[in-house]
Order: structure tokens, then sequence, then C-alpha cells
């Protein structure tokens, strides 16, 4: 299949793992930080680049020493969603898990920034709003919402679990904080944690100390064991202790209200957290363990660092875990909670997150230094690109299927400058 590069300019682009692309297919957006794998927050641009053209448009430009990356697509209109760090940084409050928003910004309107998740680190906490920092936001299928994972700020290092949960936005509903911090802001979707974690899990307890790399659950739901539809849920990957006392990372699910309204509601504890405690899930919002993988020889999730990603019809999730030889290969499970199924029997391992083709028939990773598509019936491998191995192989952190399924966008690292810098590539789908 024939491949092409994208962007050209001599600086730094990166893809986030999902929803790069335009509703349409036409445009993928980017950030532009500057390491190979973005793990310096140094991108001052939001852009997006034209597939067919290869012709650019800056989005955003930050201001007053923030920076701003990790960048989604609404699958429905012109809004795209990304972090902001702190705009005038001080020796307190630099840029850092806990410390950093959503934005979103429409591409009719370059440059015109709104505050997505509100701000509130003053007690009595507003509900709707944050204490700490918001990464990853991702629409859910009907645009309606916006899953991102959380960090909280007032109890930063005040545990050994690093306090990252999973979080839903509400759009259109705005929340008014009070100025009672120079770094309170208001928001324009109403913002709730809705994974339920504890700062010490028992050991063989379904209790978690992180919730992270989730995704909304099909393109409209899953259907339940007795037949009935869910409409709204999460997958996502929850640190548990084993038995014998090791941290494993399992797969989990979230079911959310129906209607998004409801997630206003508090459940036994403050949506908004008390000073000692975090940010509690509303009502009606059911955590369910889906794995059990400690009996394995290779236990928990494991692989390249990958977000959980839902089939399109909601009936598997899928997730990568070693196999009884170590390779790292392509299970996916129910969100029924029935046994995992092992899709990939590769001798190579898969070597980069993940997504599904828009009808569910396959899968886009990379596998031994090529782009490749594997069949979702059988785990059949099929390359898109030549291998390449060493510094020029395609990157780990994204390979994203167009919405349209005729291509797969991912990242290779060109000579740029006398160094070298990543550029954006895509490659075209068989029929």
């Amino acid at each position: 299949m024939p491949d092409r590069q994208i962007t050209v300019a001599p600086h730094g682009h990166v893809l986030t793992n999902t929803a790069v692309w335009s509703p349409d297919s036409r445009w993928l957006v980017y950030d532009t930080r500057s390491t190979a794998d973005g793990g310096v927050f140094d991108g001052v641009r939001i852009e997006r680049v034209e597939a067919e053209t290869g012709r650019v448009e800056v989005l955003y430009e930050s201001r007053h020493g923030a920076c701003c990356g990790v960048v989604t697509c609404s699958p429905l209109d012109d809004r795209v969603a990304f972090i902001l760090g702190p705009e005038h940084p001080t020796a307190d409050w630099t840029y850092g898990p806990a410390r950093r928003q959503g934005v979103v910004v429409r591409a009719t309107r370059p440059g015109a920034a709104e505050a997505l998740d509100a701000r509130d680190l003053v007690p009595p906490f507003t509900a709707g709003a944050l204490r700490g920092g918001s990464h990853v936001h991702v629409f859910s299928p009907d645009a309606a919402a916006l899953s991102f994972t959380y960090e909280d700020a007032l109890l930063d290092g005040k545990t050994t679990t690093g306090l990252r949960g999973v979080g839903v936005c509400v759009c259109d509903r705005p929340v008014r904080v009070p100025a009672g911090h120079p770094r309170n802001h208001d928001g324009s979707a109403f913002s709730v944690l809705v994974t339920r974690l504890v700062t010490a899990p028992r050991p063989g307890s379904d209790e978690i100390g992180r919730a992270c790399e989730e995704s909304w659950i099909g393109s409209a739901g899953y259907r339940r064991c007795d037949g009935s539809w869910q409409k709204r849920a999460l997958a996502f990957q929850g640190h548990v202790r084993s038995a014998a006392g090791g941290t494993i990372a399992e797969v989990f699910v979230v079911d959310l209200p129906d209607d998004l309204a409801d997630l206003v509601r508090p459940g036994e504890a403050p949506l908004s957290g008390t000073p000692d405690t975090l940010p509690a899930p509303p009502r009606g919002v059911l955590q369910r363990r889906i794995t059990t993988t400690s009996e394995r020889r290779h236990p928990g999730i494991q692989g390249p660092r990958h977000w959980l990603r839902s089939s399109p019809d909601g009936e598997r999730i899928a997730f990568l875990m070693k196999d009884d030889a170590g390779v790292v290969q392509i299970f996916t499970v129910s969100p029924r909670g029935e046994p995992p199924r092992q899709l990939t029997r590769l001798p190579w391992p898969i070597a980069s997150s993940f997504t599904w083709s828009p009808d569910g028939g396959q899968l886009a990773c990379v596998v031994d230094g090529s782009v490749c598509l594997v069949d979702a019936a059988d785990g059949g491998l099929r390359r898109l690109t030549p291998p390449e191995h060493g510094p020029a192989a395609p990157r780990p952190e994204a390979c994203v299927f167009a919405p349209d399924g005729t291509r797969v966008a991912y990242v290779r690292r060109v000579p740029c400058r006398g160094g070298s810098c990543n550029q954006l590539f895509a490659v075209e789908t068989p029929p």
C-alpha cells in the first residue's frame, strides 16, 4: 500500500492515540511538542494539516508562558479539545499532571479557546469544577460529553497511588467558580470524576488505586446481559493489588446514566470532594471489574502504553497482554465480563497503541516495524508499510484509522535541522 508523508515543517508533530481526524477524514490535528514521544510538554501550537494537500492551519497558539498539546477532534462538528498548561506560570504553579486544564477551539474560530473544565481550589468546592488537572480529552460518539484522566492537585504527593482517575465533562453545562484562588476559573462543561479510587487497595480485591487509559464503549453503548441497552459507558485500566501484593492493571467498566443530566446528582459523597477526599462519582454510576488475570503466567495489561479501545458495536474491548510465551498480543473482552479472548498469535509483539476500523472489521497497529491491519475475526496480519526498524520505525504512540476507513495516520522520525523530528504519515487501506 502506498504511504505518504503529510507534514514537512522542521519541527515536532505529535498525534494523540485516537480521534485525530476531522469527521470528514480531510484534516489531521496534532501538536508541536519537540520530543519523539511528546514526553516534554513544550508545544506552543495546535495545528491541522489537510491530508491531500499538506496545507497547514494554526488552530491555537498558546500565550503567556503556557504550552499546549494532546489534541482530539469531535466526531460530529469542528470542535477540537486539548490540554493547556498554566499561563503566567509561577514557581509553585508550573505545568504538571495536577495543574493543567482542557480547552476547546472551533476550527472555524481559530485562536478562540474556551475553558472546558472549571477549577476550584478553595473549600467548599464547587460541584462540577475540578480541584486538579485533566488530560487526553476524548469526545463521546454523540459529542455531548468528553472523557478525560484526572490528577488531584490538593492531595498530590499525600498518597502513593498517584490519584489518577477518569472523569467526564458534560458539554454545554457551564460552571461558575468563586474567585477565591488565583488559579480558579470557570468552565463551559460540568465535570465529574466517575471512577472510585482508594489510597490502599486491599490485595485480592476489586479496589483500585489508579484509573487511566479509558475508552468510550461502542458508538452507542453496549448490550447488557439481560438484553437491555447500556447507552453510555467507559472502559478503563484499573490498577489493583493481586493476592500476592503486586500491582497489575486490569480491564474495568464504568456504566453511566443514560441521561447525562443525571451526572450532576451527587452519590454517597460530595461530587467535588473534601479537603481530605477525592471528588466522588455521581449517583447511578456503576464501576465493575471485567478481567481477573492474576493467575496467568504473565498477569495484567502489558506492552506499550495504550488506551483501551472498543469495537464500534460495543461488543469487544481490545487491550494488550502477554501470551504464555511472553509476546505482547491483542486480546478482547466483552463489557459484560465474559472471559478474555486472544485475538493475535504473532511471533512479534504488538508495538503500538491501536484503533478499530469504523466497520469494526480490523485494527490498525505497528508490528515488526510495519503499520499493519489485524483482522478482527481471526487475528490475521496484513502489512501496509514495509518493515522499518531503528529510529525511522513507525512511532508507538498513535496508529489511527480515518473515520471513512480509507487511511491510517501514524508518525515517523525523519532527518530535520541536523537532527530528527516527528512527521505525520498516512497510508491507504485496501478496498
